[in-house]
């Protein structure tokens, strides 16, 4: 979303990147059509993971970190680059930042757009841990205060994960440090209304009423589902002539490959009793389907986490969609202030010391207004969006580049 406006802020981009054959994700060839002609774009291999997974070994960033840093030696030196930015959630490949700065004097920049060394699943019991969470850990306990040690500067995606960052890495300066969420793209909302047949999962005015949440999902959701699972019981039994022709759907809920990808959603509608009513894909797909998907939605659902830190980028292009939504998060977190400045949709909050039936009765009253009111296009404040555009976004990203660059001449 930013390379369409770099340029228009003084920066040209060089890109380096894994080939696509090497990413155990969906191919969308469609996102080609929103970038830029004339960026250099450079791909390097990376361990075939048909092999690697033999081995125990998943992890992109893991499998492309040599060719990474070859071919990155190469570009720094060909193209005299000013300035290295990692953005990108395999962060096994940011430890090349330290090795080019100190081999090149290149200073490198770092976007935490995830947690990358999580403290999260330490409060959880060991039979709650994702697979090799012991050597993901480990590694990322060794690799992320190794990187910090001489970063130039340091983007996050929420004020939550710059605190606990900061409070690590306190020789980092404050003027180091920016809180940048992605950036909404109007035209790649656009573009997803205009794809013919993206929507192979549900028939629009089919008679039914159809939610629709595309995102991942996990035990840190299981609050949130939980509550709108009860909300939706409650509904049928006691208002089923709004409730009853509900359909949900929840797509790309696992970021396993297809073979090993797990259902999150499903198990949690079985228990309340309303799996009749709850489809889930947990395969990830392509970005412009999962945005068609959302034009195609009667309304949208947004789960939140039961972590505080979270913060789900994705709330803009379900903005964008012009949909009615419905959003259940903590109540720190960022998606919360974002929906309440542009009055987009409705969001109902939960803490740590919520009771689940008290916020699924809330829930249940917040949804059955909006069910009463379909179709309509939320009442959104655009003027207030604005500052969540992606152009607006890359002009905050390329001031600090231009500061970063200034500092570490001075230094």
């Amino acid at each position: 979303m930013s390379l369409s406006f770099f340029q228009l802020f003084g920066w040209a981009p060089i890109v380096l990147a894994v080939e696509p054959r090497y990413v155990e994700a969906p191919a969308d060839p469609v996102l080609l059509q929103t970038l830029p002609i004339g960026v250099p774009t450079y791909r390097v291999n990376a361990f075939d993971q048909r092999w690697t997974r033999k081995l125990g070994l998943g992890n992109l960033g893991l499998r492309a970190f040599p060719f990474i840093l070859e071919k990155g030696n190469h570009l720094i030196k060909e193209h005299t680059i000013d300035l290295v930015y990692f953005s990108t959630t395999m962060f096994a490949v940011m430890p090349a930042g330290r090795i080019w700065r100190r081999r090149f004097g290149v200073p490198f920049i770092l976007d935490i757009q995830d947690p990358w060394l999580s403290t999260y699943y330490e409060r959880k019991p060991k039979g709650k841990r994702p697979p090799k969470y012991w050597f993901a850990h480990t590694l990322d306990r060794i690799l992320e205060p190794w990187t910090m040690r001489t970063v130039s500067g340091v983007t996050v995606v929420s004020d939550a994960y710059a605190k606990i960052l900061r409070s690590r890495y306190p020789w980092i300066a404050e003027e180091d440090w920016l809180t940048l969420p992605f950036g909404a793209s109007e035209r790649d909302t656009e573009l997803a209304a205009s794809l013919p047949d993206a929507n192979q999962l549900f028939q629009r005015d089919d008679g039914f009423v159809h939610g629709v949440y595309v995102g991942r999902a996990g035990r840190d959701m299981d609050f949130a589902l939980s509550v709108l699972f009860s909300a939706l019981r409650d509904g049928r039994r006691n208002a089923p002539e709004l409730f009853a022709k509900i359909r949900l759907h929840f797509i790309g809920t696992d970021y396993a490959p297809a073979d090993k990808a797990r259902r999150w959603v499903i198990p949690i509608a079985s228990r309340i009793g309303v799996e009749q009513v709850v489809t889930e894909e947990p395969n990830r797909i392509g970005y412009f389907d999962g945005l068609a998907l959302l034009n195609d939605a009667d309304f949208l659902l947004v789960p939140g986490s039961d972590d505080p830190q979270y913060t789900a980028s994705k709330i803009y292009p379900y903005i964008l969609a012009r949909k009615p939504l419905l959003a259940v998060f903590h109540e720190m977190s960022s998606v919360v202030s974002v929906l309440r400045q542009t009055r987009a949709g409705e969001v109902v909050t939960f803490s740590e010391k919520s009771d689940l039936a008290a916020v699924s009765a809330e829930v249940g009253r917040v949804w059955r207004r909006l069910l009463e009111r379909i179709p309509f296009p939320p009442a959104t404040d655009w003027e207030a969006f604005q500052p969540f555009t992606a152009k607006e976004m890359t002009r905050k990203l390329c001031t600090f580049f231009d500061g970063v660059m200034e500092r570490n001449r001075v230094r």
